[in-house]
């Protein structure tokens, strides 16, 4: 931090304050960055026991007949609107309460079974999964499922799994993921029975028609040099709360997703959450949680695209045969398979950590979170191309001229903002570097608001961690559970664990303290941790005889594809750590920034200029 502003060093030390510091159990993520292949915590791959899976069975059959027949998702999408016919069918489902305790009304469903029923719906309309997801995987019931009293779980609970909506709010229209600057208040009152919120929210998912908020507020003062956050239970229909806009996005169109307004809204103390200035960490830890779902929806998105290319690739003729036939598309196709394989068994193994609860999974669901939101993105783009003109026309143009409504562009709409919701792809790969940095940055004695250095603990430390990275390693780590063709995959993802280590060190070496403000060199190091993660997971579904869900014919060769892929991934990675054209970046953008080459933007015509203003003025 030696040329960082206040502000910087404000914002890091309200970010280190919110942190889980304390690693209670092993973390797969954690040990590859150190260096350790612990085979033992993902081999071999978790299945769901018979029961979880025959529970699940019976609810994802309702469902899926319930989506056919009552939920059309282009006209979710033309209408900006899912009905109040669709959410009451999702309440008679109980699918507002998939994973609350039977004793306070909800299924008690596994995450497994939680996630298979979002990919389901993800796979039918986007739209009506994040108003689920948004509703138990960030909304109030995982956070007071997680934190609350017994009193306030016996008051809400019941409410929300009978199909009560509920949000998050946390994001304002100036603060993102800076905590440090969140302006909104609660203000104690009558000697602290209560407090009055004031303030903004942004992009508040299912806000506008929420029953019960979750809100994040200051409760110290605006001037205080950090920031105590906390976290409240607020009645949707409180006197003071309103939504003052309704925001249209590019995709999920049917979400209600708006700008809150708080103006002097009473809470009792006692929708107090986990307790005064602990928000910021509840949020966090929720976050985690939530994070595990998006691997699923994306999955479900994947899957409906592979199920539109395949049947198109096969229907289309150019040049006497097949397109599907033909090598560049064949191409797209297997990409879109080994991705999609990948991104289940990254979604089922971070479910069942979550369910076995032995593993500390917010590394995991991360960078989870990262690989399938981008995986989704590269399939969506490449099912766009495979459908060519096809893609780019609406469903309802398709049909209405006689051809089927595959939904491509609907897909492509709606699969953008999963690399930018509960965490940015960016703020991800922050995320996770700085995890993987903290054992070495507790050796050092050093922390991202300090600059003092324990050179003596240091030396101790790498005198004897960095020569074992060096040693050869004999014979495949956990043999007996991973079929012969991918073992060679498996000892290639120990050699290179220990050489992410190595790498991660000699960035270390090199930049020094400056290495958490080298964003690039960071991300490499991350994406190389997560094909790594990815080839692991991918490995142990395989070697389960006949696949996760017992039928996965082909899974063997899925695997061995999609490793080779990530191994040429892994070597592009790696040079570009050591031979890159970062040192030319930020001078360049900083000449942008200030208009030096502004005369890249010649010849146009911005009629967004000073618009917000006349708009404000004319309101």
């Amino acid at each position: 931090m030696k040329h960082g502003s206040h502000d910087e060093k404000r914002a890091l030390e309200a970010a280190e304050a919110a942190r889980e510091t304390v690693w209670r159990q092993p973390s797969f993520i954690g040990e590859l960055f150190l260096g350790r292949l612990r085979t033992e915590l993902v081999l071999p791959f978790p299945l769901q026991e018979e029961a979880d899976q025959l529970a699940g069975d019976q609810i994802l059959a309702r469902l899926k007949t319930f989506l056919i027949e009552q939920v059309d998702a282009d006209r979710i999408d033309r209408e900006k609107e899912v009905p109040f016919t669709v959410i009451e069918g999702l309440r008679n489902l109980g699918l507002f309460g998939i994973k609350l305790p039977q004793e306070y009304g909800g299924l008690g469903l596994s995450q497994i079974n939680y996630n298979r029923i979002i990919q389901l719906v993800a796979s039918h309309c986007a739209s009506t999964a994040v108003l689920l997801s948004a509703h138990q995987s960030i909304g109030v019931p995982q956070p007071l499922k997680l934190f609350g009293t017994e009193e306030q779980k016996q008051k809400y609970l019941p409410r929300l799994a009978a199909g009560a909506i509920s949000a998050f709010a946390l994001t304002e229209p100036d603060v993102g993921s800076d905590p440090s600057q969140m302006s909104t208040l609660a203000t104690p009152v009558d000697d602290g029975a209560a407090y009055l919120i004031s303030g903004q929210k942004l992009w508040t998912t299912n806000g506008p028609i929420a029953e019960l908020l979750i809100v994040m507020a200051r409760t110290n003062d605006p001037a205080a040099e950090r920031p105590e956050i906390t976290a409240f239970i607020v009645e949707g229909d409180s006197p003071g709360l309103t939504t003052e806009h309704r925001c249209d996005f590019m995709g999920l169109k049917g979400i209600q997703n708006g700008l809150l307004k708080f103006d002097q809204v009473r809470v009792p103390k006692e929708n107090i959450l986990q307790g005064v200035g602990r928000g910021l960490a509840l949020a966090l830890r929720t976050l985690n949680t939530g994070r595990l779902t998006l691997p699923a929806a994306c999955g479900g998105a994947m899957k409906q695209t592979l199920a539109m290319c395949r049947d198109w690739a096969n229907e289309r003729v150019q040049w006497g045969v097949p397109v599907g036939r033909h090598e560049a598309v064949a191409a797209k196709l297997t990409a879109m398979a080994t991705d999609l394989y990948a991104v289940e068994s990254l979604t089922w193994l971070t479910s069942a950590m979550a369910d076995r609860a032995v593993t500390d999974i917010r590394l995991e669901a991360a960078m989870a979170k990262m690989f399938c939101s981008e995986a989704l993105w590269r399939t969506v783009d490449a099912g766009m191309q495979i459908r060519g003109g096809r893609g780019y026309e609406t469903a309802d143009s398709l049909a209405a001229r006689g051809e089927k409504p595959m939904p491509m562009e609907r897909l492509l709409r709606d699969a953008r903002i999963n690399m930018i919701i509960e965490g940015t792809s960016e703020i991800m790969r922050l995320f996770i570097a700085r995890e993987a940095l903290d054992p070495h940055m507790k050796v050092a004695g050093v922390s991202p608001t300090s600059q003092r250095i324990d050179v003596l603990g240091a030396a101790k430390f790498y005198a004897g961690w960095y020569p074992r990275l060096w040693l050869p390693s004999f014979g495949t780590p956990a043999d007996a559970d991973v079929v012969a063709p991918l073992r060679g995959h498996l000892r290639y993802v120990q050699r290179a664990a220990r050489r992410l280590a190595r790498d991660l060190f000699h960035m270390l070496i090199r930049h020094r303290q400056g290495l958490q403000r080298r964003q690039l060199v960071l991300g490499r190091l991350v994406d190389s941790g997560a094909e790594l993660f990815a080839m692991t997971a991918v490995i142990a579904r395989a070697s389960v005889p006949g696949g996760f869900d017992g039928d996965e014919p082909g899974g063997i060769e899925l695997a061995d594809l999609f490793c080779r892929q990530a191994r040429r991934r892994l070597r592009q990675l790696r040079q570009g750590l050591y031979c890159n054209d970062d040192g030319h970046l930020r001078p360049l953008a900083k000449k942008i920034l200030t208009g030096e080459l502004a005369w890249l933007e010649d010849n146009i015509v911005s009629a967004w200029k000073g618009k917000t203003q006349v708009m404000s003025d004319e309101g």
